[in-house]
C-alpha cells in the first residue's frame, strides 16, 4: 500500500518548509524524484512493484504536487539542496535514488555537491541541450500560469498536456518535431493536467531551475557514486544519449526499447548498489492521512489539525484546502481516497467512517458545513475526463455560477444571492474548481445527509 505523509523541512531562519511525500514497500530506502510538472503521484504504479525490493520514498519537489515552493527565484543548486535537506529531515544518511528526466537532473545536481549522501542513480533521460534548443525553450516553454475569468486557462492546459505527447517541445507543430508514441490517454492527460493545476504558476520555477541547470555530468575523471542513464525508444530524451560524452567511472548510458525495459534496467541497477539501514518514517504531527478501515471504507483519509480540536467537515465538493484550522477531507473529496466501490448514500455508512477518524485522531468532533438544499445531479454534475477536457470548462461553470446562484444549477432573479468582487477573483474560483474536481462523492455525500443545515 502506497501511504502519504507531510513533514516539516527546516530553513535556515528557524521557519519550515512542508513537504508531501509518498511511501511504500519495505527494506532499504529508495529516493525517487519526479519529473516536471509532475508530482509523486506519477510513481504509483513504479513504487507498487518496487516495494518488494525497496522502502521507495517519493517527494513532491518544491512548488509541485502538496509540497511547499521554495522562496525567490531557485536556481538547480537550490532544488538541489533542498533535496539533501529533505534527506536530514527524513534520517536519510546515504541512499540510492531514481529520477525521471527533471528529476535526474535534479539527482545528478545534488549528487556533484554531495556525493557522499547516495549510493548511486538510476535516471530516466538526461537532457543536454543545444544553445538553439535553449533558446527556443527561453522564449516558449514555460508560460505564465494565471487563472482567467472564465476559465480559458483550462482549454490551454489540456490541449498544452495532451499535445506535448504528439510534438516536442510541445508547442513547435512541424513535422520534424513530431513524436512517434502520440496518445490521446483520457487519464493520462486528465492526471497531468490536475497536477498543474495544484502547482499553478509556481511550476515556472521548479521547470525554470531545470531548463536553466548547466548541462554537465561530472568529468570522467571525478569519483562520484555509480549512475546508470537510459532512455526508451519514444522518450525525446533518447537521442540525447549520445550527447552525453565520456562518463565517470562507474556510470553506463544505454538505449533501450520500451519503459518497461527502462525500468528493468533501473532497477536491476539499484539492485545491485550496496545495501543501506531501512529507513524509519518521520511526519508532522499536524497534517497527514489516516489508514482508515471502516464499513466498507478502505483508504487514506486527509486530515489536518491537532489532538482535542474541532474539525471541519467541508461540505460536498469542498476540500479542506478551501478553509484555515482543523479539518478532514470526506472520502472522494480533496487529497482523500475514493471509496473502494460506488459511494454509500447511507448516513449511518459515512458517520462510521468518520468516528473512526476522530478516534484515529483524538479530534474533540466536527463542525460540518451546512449543505445546499437541491438535487445531488444538478448541484454535482457528471465531470467524468473526456478526450476534448470540457469537464475542467464545465466545472468552471458551476462554480462561478455558485458565486452568484443558490442553488448554483439554477440561475434566476429568484435564487440570486449577495456576492463581492473576491467571490469571483480567478484565484478564489480555482480553488474553488480543483476542489469540485477532487470530489468524486460529492453526490452520495450529499445525498447522505441532505439537508440545509448540515449533518
Amino acid at each position: 500500500m502506497i501511504t502519504r505523509h507531510f513533514i516539516d523541512v527546516p530553513r535556515t531562519d528557524g521557519s519550515a518548509r512542508r513537504v508531501h511525500y509518498r511511501r511504500c514497500g519495505q527494506g532499504q530506502p529508495l529516493l525517487m524524484i519526479h519529473q516536471s510538472p509532475r508530482s509523486s503521484a506519477e510513481y504509483a504504479a513504479v513504487m507498487q512493484a518496487w516495494g518488494a525490493h525497496f522502502t521507495c520514498i517519493a517527494p513532491d519537489t518544491p512548488g509541485f504536487g502538496q509540497s511547499e515552493p521554495l522562496a525567490g527565484t531557485p536556481d538547480i543548486n537550490d532544488f538541489a539542496d533542498a533535496l539533501i535537506d529533505l534527506m536530514d529531515a527524513l534520517g536519510l544518511e546515504r541512499c540510492p535514488a531514481y529520477g525521471f528526466h527533471s528529476g535526474g537532473i535534479i539527482l545528478v545536481t545534488a549528487l556533484k555537491r554531495h556525493p557522499q549522501r547516495f549510493t548511486g542513480m538510476a535516471v530516466g533521460g538526461y537532457a543536454i541541450w543545444t544553445p538553439a534548443e535553449m533558446a527556443i525553450f527561453g522564449e516558449s516553454y514555460l508560460p505564465p500560469f494565471q487563472p482567467s475569468a472564465y476559465g480559458e486557462h483550462l482549454t490551454w492546459l489540456w490541449n498544452r498536456m495532451l499535445e506535448q505527447s504528439w510534438f516536442f517541445p510541445w508547442f513547435d507543430v512541424r513535422g520534424e518535431a513530431r513524436l512517434p508514441g502520440a496518445h490521446a490517454d483520457v487519464a493520462r492527460v486528465d492526471q497531468a493536467v490536475r497536477e498543474m493545476l495544484e502547482s499553478g504558476d509556481a511550476y515556472r520555477a521548479g521547470y525554470g531551475a531545470v531548463l536553466r541547470a548547466p548541462r554537465d555530468i561530472p568529468a570522467a575523471d571525478a569519483v562520484v557514486p555509480p549512475v546508470l542513464i537510459s532512455a526508451y525508444f519514444g522518450d525525446p530524451l533518447q537521442a540525447h544519449i549520445d550527447r552525453l560524452g565520456p562518463l565517470p567511472a562507474g556510470w553506463q548510458a544505454q538505449k533501450v526499447d520500451t519503459p518497461a525495459d527502462h525500468h528493468q534496467a533501473s532497477l536491476d541497477w539499484l539492485l545491485a548498489l550496496p545495501p543501506v539501514p531501512a529507513a524509519g518514517l518521520v511526519e508532522t504531527p499536524h497534517e497527514g492521512f489516516a489508514h482508515v478501515v471502516s464499513a466498507g471504507f478502505d483508504g487514506l483519509v486527509h486530515w489536518r489539525g491537532a489532538v482535542g480540536e474541532t474539525a471541519t467537515v467541508p461540505a460536498p465538493g469542498g476540500a479542506i484546502s478551501l478553509i484555515t484550522g482543523a479539518g478532514i477531507d470526506p472520502p472522494g473529496h480533496g487529497l482523500s481516497d475514493d471509496w473502494p466501490a460506488a459511494a454509500p448514500t447511507d448516513r449511518t455508512v459515512w458517520d462510521a467512517v468518520f468516528a473512526e477518524v476522530q478516534r484515529l485522531r483524538g479530534f474533540a468532533g466536527f463542525d460540518f458545513e451546512p449543505i445546499t438544499a437541491g438535487d445531488p445531479h444538478h448541484l454535482y454534475p457528471d465531470l467524468t475526463p473526456d478526450r476534448f477536457g470540457s469537464h475542467l470548462t464545465r466545472a468552471w461553470s458551476v462554480v462561478r455560477a455558485g458565486a452568484f446562484f443558490r442553488p448554483r444549477h439554477q440561475p434566476s432573479a429568484a435564487n440570486a444571492i449577495a456576492f463581492d468582487s473576491t467571490a469571483i477573483a480567478p484565484d478564489r474560483l480555482a480553488a474553488k474548481h480543483l476542489a469540485l474536481l477532487q470530489a468524486r462523492s460529492a453526490r452520495a455525500y450529499h445525498a447522505a445527509y441532505g439537508r440545509t443545515d448540515g449533518p
